[in-house]
């Protein structure tokens, strides 16, 4: 039986024609008492144009995106449900890509907004950027996450990203029955210059307590933002 969380919400009864295990995964939450961690490996992650990677390599600063490429890259993802420091249910999403020359993070924290009327996607360390997630359950099961409005925020600064800067993203996360793993391909494009990153690959699921134990503090973000 799948419990309350800020996906379902969102989500509606359109949640539950998700395959019970994507119901599952996406049930952590407070009420729930879970968090999950995925392990497992990308087949690839890429990279579009040259001039691209500049802005992959100061976004990973601040653990947005992955200013690397790779092939059967193992990786780890933490899905830990907190009330942040405004009272507000939030879920990270904590991607760690163990590269050869070291792991790289992609930090998300992600709330939701009853007043924009979907999931509010905070990427990396300070939360400098924020995403409208939409999600939508397809007739196979899968979830299929788009990307809406980019906003940058610093200090007083509040400000919508033009859609030739920034990029749409699109996330499909499936389980496979055979293999008994969740298949997952993400794909970030730009409007004008076309596709900028993106990864894809597998991974099995562990749920683990944190009403019991809390959530480590190394995944929570160092500034948070109240600004929808």
């Amino acid at each position: 039986m799948t419990r309350s969380s800020i996906f379902r919400t969102h989500m509606g009864g359109a949640f539950d024609r998700l395959h019970p295990q994507l119901q599952r995964r996406f049930s952590v939450g407070l009420d729930s008492g879970e968090g999950c961690i995925g392990r497992g490996s990308m087949d690839r992650i890429w990279h579009g144009p040259g001039f691209v990677k500049p802005f992959l390599h100061l976004g990973g600063l601040r653990n947005i995106l992955v200013p690397r490429e790779g092939r059967n890259v193992p990786f780890v993802i933490e899905n830990m449900p907190y009330a942040d420091s405004f009272g507000r249910e939030t879920v990270t999403f904590v991607r760690t890509f163990h590269l050869p020359d070291g792991p790289r993070r992609f930090d998300a924290t992600m709330v939701h907004s009853a007043e924009r009327n979907c999931v509010l996607d905070y990427l990396g360390t300070h939360q400098h950027l924020a995403s409208d997630l939409h999600m939508t359950a397809e007739p196979d099961g899968s979830l299929l996450i788009r990307s809406g409005e980019h906003r940058f925020r610093e200090g007083p600064v509040d400000v919508r990203v033009p859609d030739w800067i920034g990029g749409d993203a699109e996330v499909r996360e499936s389980y496979d029955e055979r293999s008994g793993r969740f298949r997952i391909r993400v794909r970030v494009v730009n409007r004008r210059f076309g596709p900028l990153f993106g990864y894809e690959g597998s991974f099995t699921a562990e749920y683990v307590d944190v009403a019991g134990h809390g959530v480590r503090k190394d995944l929570r973000p160092v500034r948070e933002e109240v600004r929808a």
